[in-house]
């Protein structure tokens, strides 16, 4: 057997791999798993190209041997160091930036595919020219609109939506000229002549790149998230078709495709449409900046302590934790698993409602509550945990805002108008855990703080925790 055909069958095995890698990650309880089913097929390709490599390479063998083995070394280094430093906060700005360096990739490799062969008369090749200004135009986009998502999440760039005059008609008119590119950059006779149209595009879908992400609000952020791992998936596999690499495409057809459908269902999640999010149709009032009322109080709040906090729960018979990303800033989900399994052994009846965009990254508050190894059973999804709430003692809100906001439902005036959200203040009591009354990342004030029946404890979200834990 021939390298060649050993590394074809690993491709195959690998690529089976990811398939099952995606589907182990579809529920809580196999995801473990299909991490390490994505892991053993990443290495198996890892393996296969490197074979490949050295049984194809025009140089001598040390010489590639050793180009590989530095490659490995130095993204091996990096991300090993990210990966260590790296906060459970910090993690969507980085999934963003890694998003960032696939296109980034998809643009090299198509300009290197491209430069390294000879080109011939106009519609010699003109199939390899389409896949690499194909790969190229979806990578730039990639590149830059996963950095602009990077700058916002991490609060580098403001999350507030950019609305330029006639936005739309600027992204329409960046496709009909990559478009007229496109026809300009097949038809050249020569490598000179055909680089033009090549960089044109280039620059200008790195700037609609940016742009479509920049004008899409805070709010929506998740789904962008999402977005943009679909946007590296196509990138991907347009860099597959551009080097002749199959695996390549099958991974990222499937990151694409998986990316899409995820994308879709936050966006129905949050009845939202998923063109006017890939639009940047969310989140700007009247003059453009963060909507709904800014910081601005709405009522008068009531104000409560751990103490009070725990002779409440002391008395409650069921407890609903609605987490957020203010919990994950606080790196409170130890503490409030602790209290979790306090009450169930008092014999409160204590669940988790997770709302589909909670945090800044789909699957956010799962991961952090399997972390602190709270039972999968008692983490239910909006769906589930909303019929019972009317019928909930304590409402525990801890670090969420926008996905408990009643305004979604009761101001039609409002953003996030129309959005499902947790229904927390139907309960008996809620209490709120915040460091202030900020608006969320959305910037919506929420009404919810000045209701009746909901209590504010300001501080830390552990350190106030712990203090209703001292007290039972």
């Amino acid at each position: 057997m021939t390298v060649t055909s050993v590394a074809l069958a690993a491709y195959v095995i690998a690529g089976l791999l990811f398939v099952l890698s995606l589907a182990g990650l579809s529920a809580q309880e196999s995801a473990r798993r299909g991490t390490v089913l994505g892991m053993l097929g990443m290495g198996l390709a890892v393996v296969a190209t490197i074979a490949l490599a050295l049984d194809r390479s025009e140089r001598p063998w040390p010489v590639t041997a050793g180009l590989i083995l530095l490659v490995l070394v130095v993204g091996a280094a990096v991300g090993s160091w990210r990966a260590r430093r790296v906060e459970m906060t910090q993690m969507p700005e980085l999934i963003a930036l890694l998003h960032s360096f696939v296109g980034l990739s998809a643009v090299l490799v198509g300009y290197a595919s491209f430069l390294a062969e000879p080109v011939g008369p106009a519609g010699a090749d003109t199939v390899h020219r389409v896949e690499v200004f194909l790969g190229v135009l979806i990578g730039a986009v990639t590149f830059t609109g996963s950095v602009v998502a990077f700058g916002k999440l991490s609060g580098r760039l403001p999350s507030a939506p950019l609305t330029l005059p006639g936005r739309h008609a600027l992204n329409l008119l960046a496709l009909v000229a990559s478009a007229g590119l496109l026809v300009w950059f097949v038809a050249a006779d020569d490598t000179g002549t055909a680089v033009l149209p090549l960089v044109l595009m280039t620059v200008v879908a790195l700037a609609l790149g940016w742009h479509l992400v920049a004008a899409i609000g805070g709010g929506d952020m998740p789904v962008v998230v999402s977005m943009l791992n679909s946007y590296s998936g196509w990138a991907a596999a347009a860099a597959g078709f551009t080097l002749g690499n199959d695996l390549l495409i099958i991974t990222g057809a499937l990151v694409g495709a998986s990316g899409a459908i995820l994308s879709y269902l936050m966006c129905k999640a949050m009845n939202r449409s998923f063109w006017s999010v890939v639009l940047g149709g969310f989140g700007a009032g009247a003059a453009g900046g963060p909507s709904g009322g800014g910081t601005a109080e709405a009522g008068e709040v009531h104000e409560t302590s751990p103490d009070e906090v725990a002779a409440l729960l002391t008395a409650a018979r069921s407890v609903v934790v609605v987490p957020g990303y203010g919990m994950a800033v606080a790196k409170a989900q130890h503490p409030v698993a602790d209290l979790a399994e306090r009450l169930r052994a008092r014999g409160v009846t204590v669940r988790f409602g997770v709302h589909p965009v909670a945090g800044r990254l789909p699957g956010h508050m799962n991961v952090l509550l399997a972390e602190a190894r709270v039972p999968y059973d008692v983490v239910l999804e909006m769906d589930e945990v909303n019929p019972d709430l009317p019928g909930t003692d304590v409402v525990l809100v801890i670090g969420a805002n926008d996905t408990v906001n009643p305004a979604a439902q009761d101001d039609p005036t409002s953003p996030i108008a129309g959005m499902p959200v947790i229904e927390a203040w139907k309960a008996r009591d809620v209490v709120v855990f915040k460091r202030s009354l900020a608006t969320g990342y959305a910037g919506v004030q929420n009404p919810l703080f000045f209701r009746e029946n909901t209590r504010m404890l300001f501080g830390d979200a552990r350190e106030q925790v712990d203090k209703i834990v001292q007290a039972l």
